[in-house]
Order: C-alpha cells, then structure tokens, then sequence
C-alpha cells in the first residue's frame, strides 16, 4: 500500500500569538513533527496543505502574512510538495487528488488543523475518492466552539469529530501506533 502523509494546515496563526490558536496545537504540531520525520526517513511521499483565505473579512490565513505561513515544527523541505486551498477540503480546487494519482497513492495519514473543519472535510472528500485514511487523532487540534449560546470545549469538539471519522471514513488512532505501522 503506497502512504502519502497529509498536513493540514499547520500554519502560525493557529499557534500561541497568531489570529486563531488553537487548544493543543503545539503537542499536535510535535506529533505530526514525529509523522513527517517517519515519512522523510523512508521517503515516502509528503504533502503539504496551506490555507490561504480570500474570503472578504477573513482575520486569519491573509495572503503574504506570517500567520498564513507553515509553522516551523513542520516546515517543508524543498522537494516536497504544498498545495494551497482556499476552503475546508482540500481537494476542491487543488491539484491534490492529481498528485495523489501521480505518486499512485492509495493510503493517505491524515493530520493537522482544525479537527472539525479541513481534517474532517478532507478525510471525508478522501474517502469518497476511495482512499484509505488515517488520522493521528494525536497529530490534530481545534478549538472551543460556540452553539445555541453554550461553549463547547476544544477536547468534546476533537472527539466528536474523531468518533464520527472513526466509522467509516478513516482508522482514527495516535501517532504511536501509525509510527509503529509505518513502512516503505
């Protein structure tokens, strides 16, 4: 089975100090961190997926920015490969699932931001291309939401996407396992 990892935007503004931060991403970005070290070691194919919003009124991911930037736990090496998006899933209007058929990928590992928007998006989208998906539950994070005036925390947000991810559109599991598993 040919893996591709897929970062999903790891970028500065989701970090402490930048226009979004997220609950638990600086432990999700060393996870993924571990991720990509695996995958440069056996020199498996690496995608990178960079948001950059055009959205009018859009506060975070603005073009020629820092905070729309690749963080540098995870900065990608010269020869490999970022796709910018401009919306969740980020196969729709990206040359990802090209790329994807290129490297005649059949499995995808799945990590990044924000748990219940891009990962759950993409992993979806996925999917419904017939790819086999992953995610290091571990290697992703999101943030406190707000619905019918209650706030519901980050950690109830991650594991509700992750459960709903879980059957059938993905192996949802931690990076230790997808460490252990992974092979040229």
């Amino acid at each position: 089975m040919n893996s591709c990892l897929l970062l999903i935007d790891l970028q500065n503004d989701y970090f402490h100090g930048g226009n979004m931060a997220l609950v638990g991403i600086e432990e999700a970005a060393t996870n993924a961190q571990a991720l990509l070290r695996k995958f440069r070691s056996l020199k498996l194919p690496i995608i990178q997926i960079q948001h950059i919003s055009t959205r009018p009124g859009s506060t975070f991911f603005l073009p020629d920015t820092d905070g729309a930037a690749i963080n540098q736990l995870v900065a990608p090496q010269d020869d490999e490969i970022i796709i910018t998006k401009n919306y969740p899933n980020s196969f729709r209007d990206t040359s990802l699932l090209q790329k994807l058929k290129e490297k005649q990928v059949n499995n995808l590992v799945i990590c990044g931001a924000m748990s219940h928007m891009c990962i759950d998006a993409t992993t979806r989208a996925a999917f419904d291309f017939s790819f086999s998906c992953t995610v290091a539950e571990d290697a992703c994070a999101t943030r406190d939401l707000l619905f019918k005036g209650k706030t519901i925390p980050a950690a109830d947000v991650h594991a509700s996407f992750m459960a709903a991810l879980s059957a059938p559109y993905a192996t949802v599991t931690s990076t230790s396992i997808i460490l252990q598993n992974t092979h040229k």
